[in-house]
């Protein structure tokens, strides 16, 4: 052994360590109480410590011949960095090893039972203390976790926008509409006014103030709106490289001409948006010669290149879906697969799962099956384009059919009664520099229609065609609403003399006939809107409970597996079910099946959990980067009166939704009159306590926007004649008032206490 002059006394952890990587021979605890000096209770005080070093992870636990191991700890910290389908994956809170090896994802058991409901559920970010254990034996890096407790968070993430004040103090702005404070930030990090960072707590202390992390740009440049969702949201961007180099290689998969249908020769459309980034469907049909059709839905045979068990598919279940911004999409798949080979795009060889539809006179589908295909799509067709040549006439034969067969579709639908609701959808447009140069209600045509019932038959018939043969079935479910919606229901019909009977069946035919009943438009609006609060939210599962909505009793999404696993999962489904698979890859790049895997086929739930949440999370995001747009849209408009609707009341003031644009915003009750205002909860209204004025749900009001906010998606309305002695709102956007000042490229408000407000001191 070299020979090198150490301290003499018991060693620390880090001496013992630098000792063991100098030594030219295995070094024992008698080497190392040699080399150090150690005598009598110093021997067993450095047996103890060599114990403690060999749990921590830090040296291996053989007495004999120590050596780093740079190992997960028995008992150590980790933090949570991510969640896959319920199963929870952290990494050790420190990991520094020598070797610069990337650290071990450790599968975390969270406690069962009363000890589970005690504790919330672990997030991305979260830290615990957990006891650790190799399982399949040592050096498997297999490892798991057994929580002890949770840990406080040494840093949060959190996004903003920097701010000065007159002295040159830095402040965080927030980005999101529910929260109103700045916070002090203490290390500006290079960041400049006006920008908008990640920062994190400097401290323990409140008072500590917040560090910039990272310096992300200009908040209200072009894209910066659908990248402050992204981020907010956790929303997964960058696919892994071994998903990008599999996904190549799916991409040039030969399809078999011997085990697909070949369907080239029919002209299959495509009818979509203008603006759509991938073609999932295609329609076609033709006269039975009995008064019905035989159509066919064509869907892109996404399961044929996404295959279970690789990293591209490990990467589409994370995302669970594509999102879609008006400035992006993020999408599920990477481009090679979702824009291109994947996508149905016409005049080329495409693979597709094929549902064959036999629709009867009365528009019932009488018989159906499902095929793999070869299709080539004669053309994609925008939906105003395609509505324009059935309305002037120009329609060629097979346009002409496929109206003729959505005409039986539609008098079934209508024997179904599903729920009809009037839900406008907004469409922000930009223009090429992605500025805003529009922003619209979406209009609802015949065409959009057509493709609508099409998709929602083989939707059916993917659903049926599973349960005829007792598979694991993906069903799309939204379940009746619970009584504690129909009480509120009941209540607030009652306060405007109409009646909700709770004795009989409740259906979606009902809650048409009570919406046809209301003649008076804003009665009418009063009344859809209680009727969509009163709905649940639609979820993924494997067990099935219907499709009250639609009034379907089994559903399944089967149409777009581009942009959604769960209709790859039916695609996989019917692939083993109905004996579809294709001959294995010569490429073993890419795994040799194409249905479901065993894991799936085991527990549906787990991945319907996932996918759900993953759909939740998608229509937040979506829906906060609309507002944001919108609110910049309108920042150059404060101080101009919109006809509004409210569309909500609570006892802090009304949401009011501008008409023809959707945009909503809150009027503080404050505004309303220098009275107060009681809230009648059961009638959703706001009663003044002296006048009797009114504001109630669906009520048309002449608004004036005060304040429009694009960092939050805030808006902000109050009346156009406020009362004498009452505050008007505080601009905060928009037109720049007199007080307000420049400090970089962004406007700046005076920061403190608003003049109206005094200081009363502390109370004694």
């Amino acid at each position: 052994m070299a020979k090198t002059n150490f301290p003499a006394g018991l060693p620390t952890r880090q001496q013992v360590l630098d000792f063991i990587a100098q030594s030219a021979e295995p070094a024992g605890k008698r080497e190392i109480a040699k080399a150090f000096g150690l005598r009598g209770t110093e021997k067993i005080a450095l047996k103890a410590l060599l114990k403690d070093m060999a749990e921590e992870g830090l040296i291996d636990g053989n007495r004999t011949a120590f050596h780093a191991m740079g190992g997960v700890p028995k008992v150590t910290v980790l933090r949570v960095v991510e969640i896959d389908e319920g199963h929870v994956l952290a990494i050790p809170d420190s990991w520094q090893p020598d070797d610069a090896s990337p650290p071990p994802r450790l599968r975390v058991i969270e406690p069962k039972g009363k000890a589970r409901d005690r504790q919330a559920a672990l997030k991305p970010g979260d830290r615990v203390l957990a006891r650790t254990e190799e399982v399949g034996g040592p050096g498997s890096g297999k490892w798991l976790a057994h929580p002890m407790k949770k840990l406080p968070q040494q840093s949060e993430q959190v996004m903003g926008v920097v701010e000065l004040d007159g002295v040159g103090k830095g402040w965080l702005a927030p980005i999101d509409k529910r929260e109103r404070h700045a916070a002090p930030i203490s290390d500006l990090g290079g960041a400049e006014a006006g920008q908008l960072v990640l920062a994190e707590p400097a401290g323990r202390s409140p008072r500590s103030g917040m560090r910039v992390t990272a310096v992300l740009g200009d908040p209200l440049a072009p894209r910066a709106f659908s990248l402050i969702a992204i981020h907010k949201h956790g929303i997964p961007m960058a696919f892994a490289p071994e998903a990008l180099d599999e996904a190549q290689v799916a991409a040039k998969l030969p399809l078999s001409h011997d085990h697909r249908e070949d369907l080239r020769a029919l002209p299959i459309v495509a009818i979509d948006p203008s603006d759509a980034r991938d073609h999932d469907d295609a329609i076609w049909a033709e006269p039975d010669g009995e008064g019905g059709f035989r159509a066919l839905v064509a869907i892109a045979d996404v399961s044929f290149y996404v295959r279970p068990g690789g990293q591209l598919d490990r990467d589409a279940r994370k995302r669970g879906n594509s999102v879609y911004f008006p400035d992006r999409v993020v999408p599920m798949l990477p481009e090679v697969l979702s824009a291109d080979v994947c996508s149905l795009k016409s005049g080329a060889d495409r693979a597709a799962m094929a549902c064959h539809l036999h629709i009867a006179a009365d528009g019932r589908i009488k018989d159906f099956r499902f095929t793999r295909a070869l299709v080539r799509i004669h053309e994609v067709i925008a939906y105003e384009e395609a509505q324009a040549r059935i309305d002037e006439d120009r329609a060629e034969p097979h346009l002409q059919n496929l109206w003729a067969a959505w005409r039986l579709l539609e008098k079934a639908r209508a024997a179904r009664d599903p729920l009809e609701l009037e839900l406008p959808e907004r469409r922000v447009m930009l223009d090429d520099q992605g500025r805003i140069a529009q922003i619209a209600l979406r209009e609802r045509l015949d065409a959009h229609r057509v493709v609508e019932d099409f998709m929602i038959a083989a939707n059916v018939a993917a659903a049926k065609a599973l349960e005829a043969k007792t598979a694991p079935v993906v069903y799309r479910i939204h379940e009746p609403p619970s009584r504690e919606k129909l009480l509120a229901l009941k209540d607030y019909l009652a306060t405007f003399d109409r009646k909700l009977s709770l004795g009989q069946v409740i259906t979606p035919g009902l809650f048409n006939r009570m919406l046809k009943d209301v003649t008076d438009e804003a009665e009418k609006a009063l009344v859809m809107e209680a009727v969509l609060r009163s709905q649940t939210q639609a979820y993924y599962g494997p067990r099935n409970a219907g499709h009250f909505g639609l009034a379907l009793g089994s559903y399944a999404h089967f149409t777009s597996p581009i942009r959604r696993y769960a209709d790859l999962l039916v695609h996989r489904a019917l692939v083993d079910a109905y004996g579809l698979e294709q001959p294995r890859p010569a490429d073993h790049a890419v795994p040799a099946t194409s249905g479901l895997s065993d894991r799936d086929r085991g527990d549906l739930a787990r991945v319907s959990d996932a996918i759900s949440a993953a759909e939740r999370r998608a229509m937040e995001a979506e829906r906060e980067t609309i507002d944001r747009y919108v609110a910049a849209w309108l920042s150059t408009r404060v101080g101009e009166v919109f006809d509004t609707r409210i569309s909500g009341v609570q006892k802090f003031g009304l949401f009011a939704t501008i008409l023809g644009l959707g945009g909503d915003g809150l009027v503080p009750v404050s505004t309303l009159g220098a009275e107060r205002f009681n809230y009648d909860e059961k009638a959703q209204r706001l009663v003044g306590e002296l006048s009797g004025e009114e504001f109630a749900m669906g009520m048309i009001l002449k608004l004036r926007l005060a304040e429009a906010n694009p960092l939050t998606g805030a808006l902000k309305f109050e009346p156009v004649d406020v009362a004498e002695g009452v505050q008007r709102i505080e601009r905060r956007g928009g037109k720049l008032d007199a007080k307000a000042k420049f400090r970089g490229k962004h406007m700046v408000g005076q920061r403190g206490r608003p003049g109206n407000i005094r200081h009363q001191g502390k109370r004694r």
